[in-house]
């Protein structure tokens, strides 16, 4: 059974899978008496898994045996290699879960390490690196990060790991850059070595490129997901009835000018399945479904007139 789907950065898809008996254990939770549920960094018990990468045509399975991370996510790395990181990860007295962990070719076991609590998006590189995105938990603190100062990994919303797990490069915050901190690591899209993001609160377009940040007002638009040629580019979410919407545009001096909006639909016309997830990797937009891969390039999408 399909347990998470993600594109890496060749625009290649891959894919964990578990026997349908063990969903649960890697979706394991905990419910507070009185209160919430939330997932749990570790599975509730190991198992197999096989990770697989299509391009289109399948390329490679990696079977791994005892699995331990609850709600993974993978992408591919040299060597055939494999991430495998988990959405979660606590900060005990004796330390963190390591929430990360390499694998190889053949599904031994050759690192693990900590990404932090609190991540919306993992992509790795050609070379390597590897980015994340935070949501506000992973930015704020919950599973013991923020107390007694001890700061979040993801304290500044998106982090760029060297392909050793080591911290390279930190989103500066508000103090150091105008378009503001980020509060929820919304939309991310890594090209080649270049990030771009839209974050909560004020929704702006930043792109990372050598360490340096460019920006554009973007309207407020709440983007899941996002698509750019660097000049043209596409804004995929919303709140409510808009969680299909995708709006185009140029970016220009300091700001998106919208130049059209979209609702998106399968090749059919049906809605969006409620489970399918939609990633941007550069100019192309993946629509993933359990059963379906999709892919829609922004150059498909009619120019400003």
């Amino acid at each position: 059974m399909l347990v998470d789907a993600s594109i890496g950065p060749s625009g290649e898809f891959i894919a964990l899978w578990s026997a349908t008996a063990d969903v649960q254990a890697l979706s394991s939770t905990t419910t507070q008496p009185g209160w919430a549920t939330f997932p749990d960094p570790r599975a509730s018990h190991p198992v197999t898994v096989r990770v697989t990468v299509q391009a289109p045509t399948l390329t490679s399975v990696t079977t791994i045996s005892d699995f331990p991370l609850a709600f993974p996510t993978v992408q591919p790395l040299p060597d055939g290699r494999v991430l495998a990181v988990a959405a979660r990860a606590r900060l005990h007295q004796d330390g963190p879960d390591r929430n990360a962990i390499i694998y190889s070719a053949d599904g031994t076991a050759l690192a693990a390490e900590t990404l932090g609590d609190g991540i919306e998006h993992v992509f790795t590189t050609a070379t390597g690196h590897v980015w994340v995105g935070y949501f506000d938990e992973g930015v704020y603190g919950n599973y013991g990060w923020g107390d007694d100062n001890r700061e979040p990994i993801g304290s500044s919303g998106l982090v760029r790991f060297t392909p050793d797990l080591e911290v390279d490069w930190r989103f500066p915050s508000h103090i150091d850059n105008p378009w503001g901190a980020i509060s929820d690591c919304y939309a991310l899209n890594v090209d080649a070595d270049t990030a771009w993001t839209c974050y909560y609160t004020d929704f702006p377009i930043v792109r990372v490129q050598e360490g340096a940040l460019t920006g554009w007002h973007g309207d407020g638009i709440a983007a899941k997901a996002l698509i750019t040629d660097g000049s043209r580019i596409a804004l995929y979410g919303g709140y409510g009835a808009d969680r299909n919407r995708l709006v185009t545009g140029e970016l220009t001096d300091d700001r998106m000018q919208s130049t059209a909006q979209y609702r998106l639909v399968l090749p059919d016309g049906r809605d969006l399945p409620r489970g399918a997830r939609v990633i941007g990797r550069g100019p192309n937009l993946h629509v993933l479904t359990p059963t379906t891969w999709y892919r829609l390039d922004l150059h498909d999408l009619p120019p400003a007139p």
